[in-house]
């Protein structure tokens, strides 16, 4: 998969992102608990989008939040909401960035599709993350209906939401996988980092 035609293609998706969204409310509340959202955490947000769960990490009392997208009208959208000095955004692969402070808790939410290899995404997220810090990588819907929408008009910037057990075997060479849950409403694989 290009990354370059994932970029173009969310960039050409920005201006009206937000209002196209589908919002599982009790989904992503799982979502975050799972995820390890609370008061006082760092939070790296992979393929935050236009800062979709940003609010929700806010709300929860996180004490920092950098969201990371390959699409810089994403970004351009996400910095005009969310202009605080606890939140963080950047335009760039996540796959090839390394921080100078490590993160408490990792989200990769409604994104995993427009990763090529789940290998190499989970291998350099661990490059970011505390020892004993979370990733969860996650949607607020079922695989089925994922992999549904995968087939339109975005075939081209993505791959088959892969199935959760395989994803727990991946990131267990590097993580403590500890929930595993896919269902009608939600997917998520959520793990510490060893």
């Amino acid at each position: 998969m290009d990354k370059n035609a994932v970029a173009e293609y969310f960039n050409s998706l920005a201006h009206d992102w937000d209002s196209s969204l589908i919002r599982n409310e009790h989904a992503i509340k799982i979502i975050l608990d799972y995820a390890g959202i609370k008061s006082g955490v760092s939070v790296l947000d992979v393929a935050c989008g236009t800062g979709v769960l940003v609010g929700d990490y806010l709300k929860r009392g996180a004490a920092k939040v950098v969201g990371v997208d390959i699409s810089a009208n994403m970004i351009d959208k996400a910095k005009a909401k969310f202009p605080f000095k606890e939140v963080t955004f950047l335009c760039a692969d996540i796959e090839s960035v390394t921080f100078d402070e490590k993160f408490d808790c990792c989200v990769v939410y409604n994104a995993l599709p427009h990763f090529a290899d789940a290998k190499v995404l989970v291998r350099s997220l661990k490059e970011n993350l505390k020892q004993g810090a979370r990733l969860t990588i996650a949607h607020g819907m079922s695989k089925k209906e994922i992999d549904g929408m995968h087939k339109g008009s975005a075939k081209h910037v993505s791959v088959g939401l892969i199935d959760e057990n395989e994803l727990a075997q991946i990131m267990s060479e590097y993580f403590n996988v500890d929930k595993v849950v896919s269902d009608d409403e939600k997917y998520i694989v959520s793990a510490t980092k060893k």
